[in-house]
């Protein structure tokens, strides 16, 4: 992909958008972070946190061996632009100590800008809807959790898109919500 000299604009958020964020860890305390990093979320500048699905542990992507994460998905009030949002979550992982070492790496916090409205972004730093969330039954399943009549922005339903999610291990964990 071919890079940009200077950053995208995209329309500032005028009113008030809805956005959902996708968390997952799987390095050092993974519950507690996860459910720190929900109560952070409630705290973004602009922001009100509407809902938090409850948190699944899910077996890692990737090569190589590494611990279960755990992953929850948060529905937000915003009226920071895509790229605001992106760098205030990304302050959040680094607090967390994320470390960006490649893909499907263990991680302390990833936090991913998973819809935003129904705003389609296709850029190098930022892609919404995330590229991969419809084949994670990890982000997926916590996203029905607390959107179950949510229409994707390509016009599909999420329970259809939840319906034909590959399968892979997934537990929800009982009394796990901040």
């Amino acid at each position: 992909m071919h890079s940009e000299s200077h950053s995208p604009s995209w329309p500032a958020a005028q009113q008030q958008a809805i956005s959902y964020i996708g968390l997952g860890s799987n390095l050092g305390t993974p519950v507690e972070t996860v459910l720190v990093a929900m109560t952070e979320l409630a705290q973004l500048p602009q922001s009100k946190r509407l809902a938090c699905s409850s948190l699944y542990r899910s077996e890692p992507i990737g090569p190589g061996e590494q611990g279960d994460y755990i992953n929850a998905v948060v529905k937000i009030e915003t009226q920071l632009p895509p790229n605001d949002l992106l760098s205030a979550l990304q302050a959040i992982e680094q607090r967390h100590g994320r470390e960006r070492n490649g893909r499907w790496t263990p991680r302390t916090l990833d936090l991913d800008i998973l819809l935003y409205d129904q705003l389609q972004i296709a850029h190098e730093h930022l892609c919404i809807p995330h590229s991969q969330m419809l084949q994670r039954n990890f982000v997926l399943c916590p996203l029905l959790e607390i959107a179950a009549d949510l229409t994707l922005p390509d016009g599909s339903q999420l329970t259809d898109r939840v319906a034909a999610c590959p399968a892979s291990r997934l537990t929800k964990l009982l009394n796990s919500t901040p």
